[in-house]
């Protein structure tokens, strides 16, 4: 039995390597969205807010110092129009979120966008002498950069989506090309077939992952102020659940068409419920409880405990252990829905 799963195992790890740009792909496509996120969302270059600015002669003198202070605003970005009309235009279409003419010491804002508004605090406040009976204090503790935060998510989502389409298809295109039906007249059982398929797409996430995971960490310096046993503990769990969902979609199906459309329908809400991006803070209370029931939700959550906040695996054992369950779930429904053909 271990030699003919082993067999498997080493086939379709040689099926990955030969495919010199799917395997590219996985390495080179969550270091890119790590590259291009540093580069938006770096403190010297985000702005959250865009301001029109219209040149239309000198600032008035009662405005000057209101405007050189709202003008030295961080995160505001100032956009100059020659005319009103063009600058109307694009608060109209939300392109910017406030418009300005300091010469004429006029502003217009949209009354839909809650940027205009918290900008139009914000000019305002730029005059005002603030007096207020609260007293600022320092926030003690190290501030986590966006793109760390943000870097444990790509690795989470990288695994999906080399989980679920890397098994998904693979499976599906046996079967429908009839690989799958030759195997099925050989001594070679499902429990073997579907054994060798887990460990190989694991040994490939995994080691995809850790490439990515080292070259941002020599580029960026990013920090694991956890485990790395601990770390590697969640990796492979949180592959092995991925890899058991994507093997509930490719029991039975022999279209990779109807395949596609399902991983699809799976992945999207994954990739946005699950904190891959941002944060659920404040969301409906509905949505929240949903994305406890989506396994990336808890991939994510462990991942940037164990990086971020350097979690022990007690302290997440909730996500192990939902994981764990997840995965049983997963691998049983797909165990016994599997077939090797359509018509078994």
């Amino acid at each position: 039995m271990l030699k003919r799963i082993l067999i498997i195992f080493i086939n379709r790890n040689r099926e990955f390597y030969r495919d010199k740009s799917g395997f590219g792909w996985n390495i080179l496509f969550p270091f890119f969205v790590i590259v291009g996120f540093s580069l938006i969302f770096s403190q010297d270059s985000r702005k959250e807010y865009k301001v029109g600015v219209i040149n239309s002669g000198d600032i008035r003198k009662e405005i000057s110092v209101q405007y050189q202070e709202f003008r030295k605003s961080k995160f505001i970005e100032f956009i100059e129009f020659e005319s009103q009309e063009s600058g109307i235009s694009r608060l109209l279409h939300h392109r910017i979120d406030l418009l300005i003419d300091p010469a004429e010491g006029k502003y217009w804002k949209s009354s839909t966008s809650p940027k205009s508004f918290m900008t139009e605090k914000l000019l305002i406040s730029s005059s005002e002498e603030i007096k207020t009976g609260f007293i600022p204090e320092s926030v003690n503790g190290r501030e986590i950069p966006y793109i760390e935060w943000l870097f444990p998510g790509v690795l989470a989502m990288n695994m999906m989506f080399s989980a679920l389409f890397g098994v998904g298809y693979s499976v599906v295109r046996d079967r429908k090309n009839g690989v799958l039906k030759r195997f099925s007249v050989t001594p070679l059982t499902p429990f073997e077939f579907l054994t060798a398929q887990i460990l190989s797409r694991m040994f490939v996430i995994l080691l995809t992952t850790g490439t990515v995971y080292t070259a941002c960490i020599l580029i960026y310096g990013f920090e694991n102020r956890g485990s790395y046993i601990s770390l590697l503990i969640i990796f492979m769990l949180g592959s092995f659940s991925m890899v058991s969902l994507a093997l509930i979609i490719a029991s039975r199906s022999s279209s990779e068409e109807f395949a596609g459309g399902i991983l699809n329908l799976l992945s999207w809400p994954m990739m946005l419920l699950s904190e891959v991006w941002f944060s659920m803070e404040g969301a409906r209370p509905w949505v929240i409880k949903f994305s406890k029931l989506l396994p990336l939700t808890h991939i994510t959550s462990g991942i940037r405990q164990v990086m971020n906040d350097g979690a022990t695996l007690y302290e997440i054992r909730s996500q192990i252990f939902v994981l764990f369950i997840m995965s049983v779930i997963f691998l049983s429904a797909g165990s016994a829905l599997f077939r090797w053909q359509k018509n078994d």
